[in-house]
């Protein structure tokens, strides 16, 4: 995923609760929403980082020296500076951009048809 290219805002900005609740008919539905999306980019942002950190690591017998590593730096610069993952999921919720299903419906409606039959 292209974190950079999201067009998430990078800062805080005040948001309507209209538009929210205008996405889900409820505002702590789309909290609950935003919030599991959130942590979805946050577990892929975390593992993306890890894996060009990892080309980074050292061996026992480098840990003796002490030094710096400017491109390791500038990874952790640039995941630093990206926008952060509830930004980015809040801006998927405004554009339509997350697919929300309802599991107790989906529950309630495969009761329904077994009781029909």
């Amino acid at each position: 995923m292209k974190f950079k290219n999201t067009g998430a805002q990078k800062s805080t900005i005040t948001r309507d609760v209209n538009d929210f609740v205008a996405k889900t008919d409820n505002i702590f539905k789309a909290v609950s929403v935003m919030a599991k999306r959130s942590a979805q980019v946050n577990e892929k942002m975390k593992d993306e980082l890890m894996a060009k950190l990892q080309e980074f690591a050292l061996t026992q017998e480098q840990l003796d020296e002490v030094f710096e590593n400017q491109e390791q730096i500038a990874v952790s610069k640039f995941y630093e500076s990206l926008p952060k993952p509830w930004a980015i999921a809040m801006k998927e919720l405004l554009n339509d951009e997350i697919y929300m299903r309802d599991a107790n419906s989906a529950e309630e409606s495969a009761e329904d048809s077994n009781q029909d039959a």
